[in-house]
């Protein structure tokens, strides 16, 4: 890795912030209230709904949060369309790719009061390229991969101005032929969420990612961070702005970075939509990927 990569590489990892709704209620002069045991609740023994913290999701953006799912209740997170637009410019003439996602969910059930377990499935991709020299443009279509993995917050779930996670994560090669690698791979994700003041918040999200190369020459580590700052506009009504990188351990290889914007609007205390674009601002990068989701506990 030469000394750019390298330096690209800290400083995404100090930057990396990752803001979800749920952070505190800023400060206070009165002492902090005390927070109710809530660690005897399980799958089998649902937390109280007067108990349930405040709604948290991992998207729209990108950064994941560090907090889960209360013992014994279910959240869905999924797009109602995410589509992906990239354009390649080459000596023998530009390439273009298109690819339609509908309904990518990620449903989730907590399992402990600091443990949650998910299941992330593409229900539909859609994906095409028209190339140089191409007949007619090559596509394909289907269903995608399986990913299962766990989140287990160590602190901050239920109060506190910092919340961390660990979220080890297995994807399971089911998808298509031509809409996946055919491969297991796996990673784990590090959150950690900081609460600045009533209105703001930011996190840290670091990420490794043990994978195949796309050449097929060997597994590989990918190293991704994100760094994403969000504010309630209003108590219904809020707004982020994200840095998203990933670089590849293979020298070669480029390393990818994204400048995302999304807002949010909660309709009650358990239902939150959402709307927003990731912009690629390197080469290896999709041009656009705009979306539009929701995302509700039970």
């Amino acid at each position: 890795m030469n000394f750019t990569r390298f330096a690209t590489t800290i400083a995404a990892a100090l930057l990396c912030l990752g803001f979800e709704h749920g952070f505190g209620q800023g400060e206070s002069s009165d002492p902090p209230a005390a927070q109710p045991d809530k660690q005897g609740y399980t799958l089998f023994r649902p937390t109280p709904r007067e108990l349930l913290r405040e709604l948290s999701t991992d998207r729209p953006d990108q950064t994941e949060s560090p907090f889960t799912v209360d013992a014994g209740h279910i959240q869905a997170e999924l797009d109602f369309a995410n589509a992906i637009f990239d354009q390649l410019d080459t000596d023998s003439g530009s390439s273009h790719t298109t690819e339609w996602g509908l309904a990518p969910f990620n449903f989730k059930v907590g399992l402990l009061n600091r443990l949650d377990l998910q299941l992330i499935f593409d229900t539909y991709v859609n994906a095409e390229e028209d190339a140089p020299g191409q007949a007619a443009d090559q596509g394909t279509s289907g269903t995608g991969d399986l990913v299962t993995r766990v989140k287990v917050n160590l602190w901050g779930n239920d109060g506190g101005a910092t919340a961390f996670a660990v979220m080890p994560f297995i994807k399971w090669p089911i998808a298509e032929s031509g809409l996946g690698n055919d491969y297991v791979e796996s990673g784990v994700i590090l959150p950690l969420g900081v609460e600045l003041s009533e209105r703001w918040g930011l996190g840290l999200m670091t990420e490794f990612d043990f994978v195949r190369d796309e050449a097929d020459l060997g597994p590989i580590t990918e190293f991704v961070n994100s760094a994403t700052v969000g504010c309630a506009v209003t108590p219904r009504l809020g707004m982020y702005v994200e840095f998203f990188s990933v670089i590849p351990s293979n020298a070669p290889s480029d390393w990818l970075g994204q400048a995302d914007f999304g807002v949010t609007l909660a309709a009650g205390d358990n239902v939150r939509f959402d709307l927003g674009c990731n912009f690629g601002v390197t080469d290896s990068a999709p041009d656009t990927n705009p979306f539009l989701g929701l995302s509700f506990r039970l």
